[in-house]
């Protein structure tokens, strides 16, 4: 790699730029589809977390496929680029569809509404999502510059949340019905525009350098290449229980200020303490912290603060919001550095997987790591309202009982406390240092100008499922 030139400002920043488009669906499910589904569309807590809970579980799967058609796919442009034209119009149509549940319908029709618009929401994310995130593989190998993607994208997303907490959050704790809906409906075609204009941006920005010895490797020998692929199996783990603790936090956060905290409004403060303070403060840190320490001492910094804060935020009293803030910008700082840092590690088990059977798979690579992440966000996303169905939660109710107050606090505090101690102990086992990493990417170099690359994916490229379940065990 030392013929390609450094990442610039511009490859940075655009490739940023297509995680803000990401989230334009992405973040406004994270934020307001289960409110939306409970208290505008008239959904049961329990049938909505079911739906949730289900159509992400199907959205993992479908990550799988995508991986696969995007690493027998070449083009002109690259190999992960075209998928941002592609996908982006589907994506931003059915965006809006979901938030859009005809009102007159009943209640089963309406749930088989929003199954059907959410799985083909999630099927064409993935189509666009697994080619994005597969794409910072290709523009660097370098640990630092692939910490600064990692950076540009972790801050990117977090400002796209403060954006929608900030300008929709007033509308939803304001207004409601029909007039809800319009204002959704509305708000969401905007977003559908902005968001094909930055996925354009972001095609033009960015660049894919890094090459592959074989084109369009078997299934056998791309499968044997995942499973033996022991970084990223365990950072999968890591990440299932990130995300978990992530997405139930942002889940339960509406709840937790209109009902806990006896304030609907502070349900905007929340968000931007918990992405906005988190990000300026964790994000700039990270390239010099992965710089001085290593992204996986980094990643075990965030981990920890993370754990910290959301214990702190469980154990609050609920009377002292400068304690409840002072937790939720701890917690919030450990969860933009893990996520920062995540990206950056999900790059590095590439190349350790072309390293030991020659096969180099981005795309399937980040699609079983978006797989295990789209199951954490199931799981994240659904345990709050698993939690509010089985503590007795009435939707819209000017106060709730005792056991449903508990039940958002769990949600919103032990909950990610609990996801992010385990992810900090499966951390402490996780293999594949930043020296490491540069004795992989040297050695593949130097295969690839002896040209042994190729004899080497020939001779190991066919490792089956069960000697890597072995190996991995």
């Amino acid at each position: 790699m030392s013929n390609v030139r450094p990442l610039t400002w511009r490859n940075v920043l655009g490739f940023g730029l297509g995680d803000v488009a990401n989230n334009f669906a992405f973040a406004m499910g994270a934020l307001f589809l289960l409110n939306y589904y409970t208290d505008v569309a008239g959904i049961s807590a329990a049938a909505a977390g079911t739906m949730l809970a289900a159509v992400r579980i199907y959205d993992a799967v479908m990550d799988i496929v995508a991986g696969r058609v995007i690493d027998r796919t070449s083009t002109r442009w690259g190999r992960f680029r075209p998928f941002l034209i592609w996908g982006a119009i589907p994506l931003m149509l059915l965006s809006v569809a979901v938030f859009s549940v005809p009102a007159g319908w009943d209640a089963t029709e309406k749930l088989i509404y929003a199954y059907v618009t959410y799985a083909l929401l999630g099927t064409a994310y993935s189509f666009v999502n697994i080619p994005y995130g597969s794409l910072a593989t290709v523009m660097t190998q370098q640990p630092r510059e692939r910490a600064r993607l990692g950076a540009s994208r972790t801050i990117m997303a977090s400002l796209t949340f403060v954006f929608l907490a900030l300008v929709l959050g007033p509308v939803v704790r304001s207004v409601s019905g029909a007039e809800l809906q319009a204002q959704l409906t509305q708000f969401t075609l905007i977003l559908a525009v902005a968001g094909l204009v930055l996925y354009f941006l972001c095609f033009k920005s960015t660049r894919e350098v890094v090459q592959r010895d074989i084109e369009s490797p078997a299934l056998k020998e791309s499968v044997g290449t995942l499973f033996g692929n022991r970084p990223l199996m365990m950072l999968c783990l890591v990440a299932l229980c990130v995300l978990i603790g992530y997405f139930a936090l942002a889940a339960s956060a509406m709840y937790y200020a209109r009902y806990v905290l006896g304030d609907a409004k502070l349900f905007v403060t929340m968000i931007v303490i918990i992405s906005l303070v988190g990000t300026l403060i964790a994000a700039p840190l990270v390239p010099a912290l992965v710089g001085r320490f290593g992204k996986k001492n980094a990643f075990l910094l965030g981990l920890g603060l993370g754990a910290a804060g959301f214990t702190s935020l469980f154990l609050s009293p609920t009377t002292s919001l400068g304690m409840i803030y002072f937790s939720l910008g701890l917690g919030s700082v450990g969860v933009m550095m893990s996520m920062t840092v995540m990206w950056a590690l999900e790059a590095d088990t590439v190349e350790y997987g072309e390293w030991k059977t020659g096969i180099r798979i981005e795309g399937l690579t980040y699609s079983f790591f978006s797989f295990t992440r789209k199951c954490g966000q199931a799981l994240g996303g659904s345990i709050p309202a698993f939690l509010l169905a089985g503590s007795g939660y009435i939707p819209n109710a000017a106060t709730q009982s005792e056991n449903a107050l508990q039940g958002i606090q769990q949600a919103i505090a032990l909950v990610p406390a609990a996801a992010f101690a385990i992810a900090f102990i499966l951390m402490l086992f996780y293999p594949l240092t930043d020296k490491r990493h540069a004795e992989l990417v040297k050695e593949i170099q130097e295969r690839r100008a002896t040209g042994t690359g190729s004899a080497k994916a020939s001779s190991k490229a066919g490792v089956s499922v069960g000697q890597a379940a072995t190996e991995i065990a």
